[in-house]
């Protein structure tokens, strides 16, 4: 059975408004710990800021980070993928995006986040997974009499 995106996700978002300057962005990062923060407008989820784009707006504009709106910085559209996904398939889309960070959406609501560094942490348990799954299966004592008794 594959691991599912639900079985390593982040449920504690950290988010900000559409509204706020990167500062305010850049402040929810350091505060939690964390590389991206899901910017919202309206209570929905309209895209994601990340280090790198903080970075990036910084160099190019030369502008103070309370100057630019997260609006201007944030990549949208935001992709995302259901939590009862399997890994594998974020690990592809992520490839595919070339994103290192997934919001995890059920139905309307952004629920959790998957990062490379969340797939890295869970890699021994992915490998496992993949080496039980190319394992023939053994089969029972209770299996292996019916077998015998059958080629009598």
């Amino acid at each position: 059975m594959d691991m599912l995106v639900e079985d390593v996700m982040q449920t504690d978002l950290v988010t900000c408004d559409i509204e706020e300057p990167v500062s305010a962005a850049v402040e929810a990062m350091l505060r939690n710990h964390v590389g991206s923060v899901v910017v919202v407008a309206d209570g929905n989820p309209a895209g994601l800021v990340t280090e790198t784009d903080v970075l990036l707006a910084g160099y190019t504009t030369e502008r103070s980070f309370s100057e630019i709106p997260v609006e201007n910085v944030m990549s949208r559209p935001l992709v995302t993928i259901a939590p009862s996904k399997s890994l594998r398939s974020a690990m592809e889309l992520m490839k595919d995006e070339s994103i290192k960070k997934l919001p995890v959406q059920d139905g309307l609501d952004i629920v959790g986040i998957v990062t490379m560094t969340d797939i890295n942490h869970h890699y021994g348990e992915i490998v496992r997974e993949i080496h039980a799954m190319e394992q023939p299966r053994s089969l029972s004592d209770a299996e292996l009499r019916g077998l015998r008794s059958g080629e009598e």
